[in-house]
């Protein structure tokens, strides 16, 4: 840390937390961005249907549809920039009966009126032009041209990377357990009692949002985890899917959807379950039999086909239907609550609504252009030109990934400290064995270009 007082600290360094501190790095500012895991990005961050949204149905006059549609603009043209890989595949909402092909112009009417004027309502024979793998029982659908997939992982990274770049702190492992309000500061202390003084909080702490709003004697939200569970299949299955699959929301949820990746696969999911455990990542026999039933009927090859991995994350859904933004001058205080599954498309924008809240409360300037550092990650997805086409020693051989980027990544200005952020950086493990081939060579290869025993990346004590 460079500064005893920071002008502003930002708790959580998920992809909201990470956006917000990279903006807030480059004004005039001293800045914090403190992480209760050992890593950014690391909680439900990682674990989202990667999508980069248009916002088409979302609420109309909601702030979660003009955020949303700002941040798909912000986030579209900055992912070139510095690395995160996109593609533009575009999407059709599909309607598998007579009730939902109904709504497909009343949803295109909404998409209007949340500003995306480019939908199209097709007949069930143009579906099945586009996408002729679809299973049986199309009544029609609605094209989405402009939505793209997105490397969910390389985002928080890039803003994490970006804000380290232009002058923020970064502390991992600050879980905060208490909040001290003085006339002009506050004191977050730490589970482990490290402390971090600010004039200035921003509360991006996603799944624990609301306990730190409540620390800073504040109500108005409270998180019920809903659990999204995930099928990724491998690599020999995109060959099925042109696009992504949408179904026609309800009220509760966006529904399961099929959708390539920018890193080959084919995803299906999420599930949408409420439950009480903020920490139940786990995956359900219930949630995995629940998606493969669905898959069969929506695109019957793919459940043929070998699976990669399954997994599941928690959103941070709320009691209300819209995001919680708020700002509190009193307690210098601004809070971006219930950010849910678009929250990775928005965390653009939800930044710049945490600048001008705090614009409001105190003196802002912006650092003058030629003071601002820019950075660049090596991108991960298919369509970009990886790392091994220019050399170096394969490790893992399924995603084809270096030795060389394995220690790029542990030594970077955002390393990673254990197996999973090595994942998340490089695709290490991720393939078709999920590390049985390779796992003791990457350990190993860790250990020598961290300087930390073999042990501690093969997680033992």
């Amino acid at each position: 840390m460079t500064a005893s007082i920071f002008d502003v600290v930002v708790v959580g360094g998920g992809v909201v937390g990470c956006a917000v501190a990279r903006e807030l790095s480059h004004q005039q500012l001293t800045v914090a961005l403190v992480e209760a895991r050992n890593d950014i990005g690391a909680g439900t961050s990682k674990a989202n249907t990667a999508i980069l949204h248009t916002g088409f149905d979302a609420v109309p006059g909601s702030l979660e549809s003009r955020l949303v549609a700002r941040g798909y603009e912000l986030l579209r043209a900055y992912a070139p920039t510095v690395g995160i890989s996109v593609e533009t595949t575009g999407a059709v909402l599909v309607a598998w009966d007579d009730e939902q092909a109904a709504n497909l112009t009343a949803l295109s009417a909404k998409a209007v009126a949340n500003g995306y004027l480019q939908t199209e309502v097709l007949d069930a024979s143009a579906v099945r032009s586009l996408e002729p793998h679809l299973g049986p029982g199309v009544e029609g659908g609605m094209l989405v041209p402009g939505e793209h997939l997105i490397d969910p992982w390389s985002t928080p990274i890039a803003f994490a990377t970006d804000a380290a770049a232009n002058g923020c702190s970064l502390l991992t492992g600050f879980q905060v357990t208490s909040v001290a309000a003085g006339a002009e500061t506050t004191r977050l202390t730490a589970s482990d009692g490290r402390c971090v003084t600010a004039r200035y909080v921003v509360n991006a702490a996603g799944l624990h949002g609301d306990e730190l709003h409540r620390r800073f004697g504040f109500d108005g939200f409270t998180i019920h985890p809903r659990r999204g569970e995930l099928i990724v299949f491998d690599k020999l299955a995109r060959r099925l899917l042109g696009r992504t699959i949408l179904p026609v929301p309800t009220a509760h949820t966006k529904g399961v959807l099929l959708a390539p990746t920018v890193f080959g696969n084919i995803m299906l999911g999420p599930t949408a379950d409420d439950i009480d455990d903020r920490a139940a990542t786990g995956s359900t026999r219930a949630g995995i039999d629940g998606l493969l039933h669905k898959g069969r009927r929506m695109l019957p090859a793919l459940v043929d086909e070998e699976v990669t991995a399954v997994y599941a994350g928690l959103r941070a859904a709320t009691e209300h239907s819209d995001y919680y933004v708020s700002s509190h001058a009193d307690a210098r205080y601004v809070c971006l609550g219930g950010i849910r599954s678009t929250g990775l498309t928005s965390s653009m924008a939800l930044a710049e609504e945490a600048v001008t809240s705090l614009r409001t409360m105190f003196r802002i300037s912006p650092k003058p252009v030629d003071e601002i550092r820019a950075i660049r990650l090596t991108p991960l997805g298919e369509a970009d030109e990886r790392p091994y086409l220019h050399g170096g020693t394969i490790v893992c051989h399924c995603e084809r990934v270096t030795i060389e980027e394995l220690e790029a990544a542990i030594n970077a200005p955002v390393p990673a400290n254990d197996l999973d952020g090595l994942r998340r950086r490089t695709r290490v493990l991720a393939g078709r064995c999920q590390g049985f081939y390779c796992s003791a060579a990457v350990c190993a290869n860790a250990a020598a270009a961290s300087g930390r025993p073999m042990s501690t990346w093969m997680g033992l004590p």
